[in-house]
């Protein structure tokens, strides 16, 4: 653990200690994460390729056997949350504790004995920045629960239940990835992950080792999924799915696209949100390939493919995150595109090292030209997944 996180550790135990009275039972924390390709591919059943960020929740956890659940973050202003675990119910908070709380929930939902808990939550994850930040919540939280309670859940049982507390209880229609990204991750790695079955491998992303590095340029530009725009793309997923006659739209095969978009008629949504689906899942086998055989910079064109689709096809990008893409590569980047659910939030940019201060004072300038918002630009490290910190 490096020194700042042992810092980070002790700041929260020591917070929640004057918050309940005594010690936390233990510290936990859970990353947020970066896409680095397959957008909109996990709720199709597809392939994506997160790597998780040294950004972090941090949760102080005690456990309670009298069914209270009490709720405190750092980063919200405002007073300890006290809830029942008998109470609570799905999409009835509209609050941050709807993350947290609806953890507990599923947890119970799915048979646990989970009687209540003390919690103070801190987060380093920059919210509404496609980050991941609400999944590292959801994550951080039922990693402590299950080593308090004893329930024996793999990472990516913990990912599933974290998921259907965001899906049901809060109400926000988000695929697997974000949370088994924060819960299955590995330092200095990749993770290609099959939504489907959830088979994993760890792909090896050390790009200082080959002299790049990958930035994220969060435009602080804000966006809530839950607010329609994400599951109306959804919905016109699955319709391409139901009018193709197959479960999902991973299951249309890449050779086989342009039939399948004959099939579909004069339906010019459905046909745009279906060419962005299969080609991405496309992408993600092609990335996943250059990197396996060691060709690291030949991703950065399918970066920019990337996020032409999103942009293009599913319509999710907006003129900040193009504005980053744009500029990184007239400036040089090896490759850039939009990352997380889109509206807002980051783009990430491939460069070589020698090349990040030309190319952030470019997408800086641009942004101060437009009358944009200046953006938070910063390297992003592939790093450890959720774990016990103390």
């Amino acid at each position: 653990m490096s020194e700042s996180s042992a810092a980070a550790a002790e700041a929260v135990a020591a917070r929640f200690e004057e918050l309940y009275g005594s010690a936390p039972d233990g510290v936990w924390a859970a990353p947020g994460r970066v896409n680095l390709i397959g957008e909109h591919t996990d709720y199709n059943d597809g392939f994506v390729m997160p790597f998780a960020l040294p950004h972090t929740a941090v949760a102080a956890v005690s456990r309670r056997d009298d069914g209270v659940l009490r709720l405190h973050s750092a980063d919200v202003e405002g007073p300890v949350v006290e809830l029942t675990v008998d109470g609570l119910t799905p999409e009835s908070d509209k609050r941050w504790t709807a993350y947290p709380a609806g953890v507990v929930w599923a947890l119970r939902e799915a048979g646990h004995a989970v009687t209540g808990a003390d919690v103070h939550l801190a987060s380093t994850v920059p919210s509404g920045a496609g980050l991941s930040s609400s999944a590292a919540l959801e994550v951080v939280v039922a990693l402590a629960v299950n080593d308090l309670f004893g329930l024996g859940l793999r990472g990516w049982q913990l990912a599933r239940l974290s998921q259907r507390a965001e899906n049901v209880y809060v109400g926000a229609p988000v695929g697997i990835m974000d949370q088994t990204a924060s819960a299955c991750c590995e330092a200095g790695h990749a993770l290609f992950l099959d939504t489907r079955d959830l088979s994993q491998r760890q792909i090896p992303f050390d790009l200082a080792a080959e002299g790049m590095r990958l930035l994220v340029v969060d435009t602080q530009v804000k966006h809530s999924h839950s607010e329609g725009e994400y599951g109306k793309r959804r919905e016109g997923c699955e319709k391409g799915a139901a009018l193709l006659g197959v479960d999902a739209l991973r299951d249309v095969p890449y050779e086989e696209l342009d039939a399948a978009l004959v099939r579909l008629g004069d339906d010019e949504e459905v046909r745009r949100l279906v060419r962005h689906v299969v080609t991405e899942d496309h992408r993600v086998e092609q990335v996943v390939s250059l990197l396996e055989s060691g060709d690291t910079r030949a991703i950065g064109p399918l970066l920019v493919e990337g996020h032409a689709s999103l942009r293009d096809d599913f319509r999710v990008s907006c003129p900040e995150l193009d504005l980053v893409v744009d500029t990184a590569v007239s400036a040089g980047a090896l490759g850039a595109r939009m990352t997380g659910g889109g509206f807002g939030g980051s783009a990430i940019v491939l460069a070589e090292e020698a090349d990040v201060p030309t190319i952030t004072k470019a997408v800086e300038e641009a942004f101060a030209s437009a009358g944009h918002k200046t953006p938070r630009v910063f390297e992003a490290v592939p790093s450890a997944g959720a774990r016990r910190v103390r």
